[in-house]
């Protein structure tokens, strides 16, 4: 018996280093789904202060474990199943199953829900949001005209060919063909206020969600980005023709509205974008920003756009973009947008969502002659009112980056790098589909109810395959 126990003692111990996160890694099939995992694969930096490595973030699942207690292999990758990375299947984690429950019970006021709410909040609307207005950078920016033009319309101009000039020149900017950036993230939700009172996130340090993103553009109008925070992972695209999105709550679907460039993208990654963005905007004054002077530039979304991009109970009302340009330097420091979305529920009040996002840009440099912004920050505010004074509410969230590579004119990059996921949904699916679908309180679960229409199973008939239907 003695003899016996000692072998499975060993064998025991074998087993538990084959499937080690370390090892797991390295033969995991769903390693191969994603194309450009490898590439937030870096090497240790000796700096303290900065950023945990991408790699080890998306290895780990997060949670806290007994000292001792085996850890379970985990997948780089989304979840067919829709559960978040590293949850683990002995507990049935799936997507349907969860959506199912939240429907059917109280909202859980659990740490762990809390947790887990405030990663796919910050992933969904921090992770990849996409401009307000179709714009290619193929197209050239208008020409200085003074003559039977607005004084907004023509300083505006002016404000532009100077920002190219900084950034590079037009000749330099329209030489780059593709385009590849790696950076280093930070999120956290800071503070949730309600109608009687605020609550904010003491431990905001330790609280923080940290991770990296690649990103890849090409020339026309081609990206992808690939955003892994807190075990979680979020791809976004565009082949040009489509915008798509991949998240493990709501699987691989295409955005409402016309093709749209990435925000990140914008956030000193891509000056020619920035310039087409605002080609049509108007100069609506001066304001300092970090004790500096800067130029306003003021872009409304067009009506039309805005319907293209509402769905069912969800409707855009406004979308504005705000760019302050320094008068010094002539560089995008600071950027603002904000967008409004209404909401009605069936038979209930309307709600409306307000969603700001503040970008500063800071530390530009030269890279192949083009000036990029190398580090900055976001702060989001997502504000919640409706008929009822009790039941507004307020979430801010903050995020950090950094960018660690840029390079450009990538030899060997094709456009098998822009190809929709195979999975991906004919229906589209609104931007109110990451807005909080709430466990803080039951006010929200009428939104909740109102976006989710029915819930199919698959034709295999397994619970963990359920598909969710948007109402249209």
């Amino acid at each position: 018996m003695e003899r016996k126990q000692g072998f499975f003692s060993a064998l025991k111990d074998e087993v538990v280093r084959g499937l080690s996160p370390s090892r797991s890694r390295n033969s995991s099939p769903a390693r191969s789904r994603s194309p450009m995992s490898g590439l937030l694969r870096r090497k240790k930096h000796n700096n303290q202060n900065s950023l945990a490595n991408p790699e080890a973030l998306i290895a780990r699942s997060g949670s806290l474990r007994p000292l001792g207690e085996t850890l379970t292999p985990l997948i780089e990758g989304p979840d067919q199943d829709g559960g978040e990375i590293g949850d683990s299947k002995r507990v049935g984690s799936g997507l349907g199953q969860w959506m199912r429950g939240q429907l059917t019970r109280t909202p859980s006021v659990t740490s762990l829900a809390y947790k887990r709410s405030d990663l796919r909040l910050l992933l969904g609307v921090m992770g990849a949001p996409l401009a307000p207005v179709h714009v290619s950078a193929s197209d050239p920016l208008p020409h200085l005209s003074i003559k039977d033009t607005p004084i907004e319309t023509s300083s505006a101009q002016y404000i532009l060919q100077q920002y190219t000039a900084a950034s590079g020149g037009q000749k330099l900017q329209n030489s780059i063909r593709n385009a590849y950036a790696m950076g280093k993230v930070r999120m956290v939700a800071s503070e949730f206020e309600t109608a009687t009172r605020v609550m904010k996130n003491r431990n905001a340090s330790r609280c923080a969600e940290s991770g990296g993103f690649v990103l890849w553009q090409m020339n026309p109008d081609m990206w992808y980005v690939e955003l892994a925070a807190g075990g979680s992972k979020v791809h976004a695209g565009c082949n040009g023709k489509l915008v798509w999105r991949h998240t493990p709550w709501l699987g691989a679907h295409t955005a409402k509205g016309p093709v749209r460039p990435l925000r990140r993208a914008l956030q000193g990654l891509d000056p020619r974008t920035t310039a087409s963005m605002f080609a049509d905007a108007r100069c609506i004054g001066e304001k300092k920003i970090n004790g500096e002077d800067c130029f306003i530039l003021k872009l409304c979304a067009d009506p039309q756009t805005l319907k293209a991009r509402s769905e069912g109970p969800a409707e855009i009302i406004r979308h504005v973009l705000f760019g302050y340009f320094s008068q010094k330097t002539g560089l995008l420091v600071h950027m603002e947008d904000s967008h409004l979305t209404r909401i009605q529920s069936n038979g209930g009040d309307a709600v409306y969502w307000e969603t700001t996002i503040n970008s500063f840009l800071d530390d530009y440099r030269p890279v192949e002659g083009i000036m990029i912004a190398h580090s900055g920050r976001s702060v989001v505010t997502l504000f919640r009112f409706g008929e009822m004074a009790l039941s507004h509410t307020k979430t801010k969230m903050e995020e950090a980056w950094t960018i660690e590579e840029v390079a450009f004119n990538v030899p060997g990059l094709s456009l098998d790098c822009f190809i929709p996921p195979a999975d991906l949904r004919s229906g589209s699916i609104s931007e109110a589909c990451e807005l909080p679908q709430d466990e803080r309180g039951k006010t929200a679960l009428a939104v909740h109810r109102a976006k989710v229409a029915a819930l199919e199973k698959a034709q295999d008939c397994s619970i963990n395959n359920m598909i969710w239907k948007m109402e249209v």
